[in-house]
């Protein structure tokens, strides 16, 4: 493990690969390196891209990448693709349009399937980020699936999010409904060069018009990723945007790592409920069915409940769940 994370931070792409494909894993052994990870994160600048798909983000990160570079910079991007629900497979179609910068030691790319997760990511996303992190990159560069309006995972992961939009959004209505839009820290209207980017442009300041007013000032950029035209602009709001000081970045950092315990309680939780096929909870279950118990009142007792503890009567779980119906 020791010679491992040697290795990662010294930028050695087999080490973080191999450290990627634990994380994917998950087990005892991401978990370990996880937290011996933890402690050295929280210097890179995170970045994630979202957007439905066709929008053209993985031919604007390609484009960004660029100017990262050029701007002496180094960067990690992970891509994720969305997996085949039969085949369980993944057409890397991100790492294909990145194909220009997999020869240049300075950027490191991994694409990487979702595996069903719903939210655009893939539920190993926080700690491969901290790999990437704990590597020495400048910049890491997260793009989501093809995503829709309520999957916005990435705004838990990245400092920085950038929302990609096509022209043709769909009309005024469209643009100002809840969802992925919300979590911008820019909005970005990708293939400016098509007839309709100046009426979708429009739409988005319409929708950021109607928001408070703390809320309102939101970059609306053009950009055309072919090309490259107006990727530098994108590049130069992104660092404007950047956690201006350390005490930030700890604080993003902070949030986060109390998120990641929670979903590891609920997904503990959720794992010792299901095993549960004892005498007495089975006799709560059956309670929530006749209505006599809560779902929320059984979810508690059942949580802290301990197979093979002293045993506790029918009559005493309701007794002490009938405060939650």
């Amino acid at each position: 493990m020791q010679g491992m994370l040697e290795k990662i931070r010294a930028g050695d792409t087999r080490a973080i690969a191999r450290a990627i494909t634990i994380m994917e894993m998950g087990g005892t052994a991401a978990a370990d390196l996880h937290r011996v990870l933890l402690p050295l994160t929280g210097t890179a600048l995170t970045i994630g891209f979202t957007g439905p798909p066709g929008a053209g983000k993985s031919t604007l990160i390609d484009a960004f990448i660029t100017e990262l570079r050029q701007s002496g910079r180094t960067v990690a991007v992970a891509a994720v693709d969305p997996s085949s629900p039969f085949s369980g497979g993944a057409v890397l179609g991100d790492r294909i349009r990145m194909g220009q910068h997999t020869e240049d030691p300075g950027v490191f790319i991994r694409s990487i399937a979702s595996r069903g997760h719903s939210g655009g990511l893939n539920k190993s996303i926080q700690a491969i980020v901290d790999v990437l992190d704990v590597s020495g990159r400048d910049v890491v560069v997260i793009e989501t699936v093809g995503a829709g309006q309520s999957e916005v995972e990435v705004a838990e992961v990245a400092d920085i999010k950038i929302v990609v939009n096509a022209p043709g959004l769909g009309d005024d209505i469209q643009a100002i409904k809840a969802g992925i839009l919300e979590i911008a820290s820019i909005l970005v209207v990708n293939k400016a060069d098509l007839p309709l980017a100046a009426r979708t442009v429009r739409q988005l300041r319409s929708m950021l018009a109607l928001r408070r007013e703390n809320r309102q000032n939101v970059p609306v950029l053009q950009t055309v990723a072919s090309s490259g035209k107006g990727v530098a602009e994108l590049l130069e709001t992104v660092l404007e945007l950047s956690p201006p000081t350390s005490t930030e970045h700890r604080a993003r950092r902070s949030e986060r790592v109390r998120r990641l315990v929670a979903e590891a309680a609920a997904a503990n939780t959720k794992r010792h409920v299901l095993a549960l096929r004892d005498k007495p909870s089975r006799a709560m279950l059956a309670q929530v069915e006749r209505g006599e118990v809560s779902i929320e009142g059984a979810a508690q007792s059942l949580a802290a409940h301990k197979p093979g503890a002293a045993k506790t009567s029918s009559y005493r779980w309701r007794q002490r769940s009938t405060t939650y119906k």
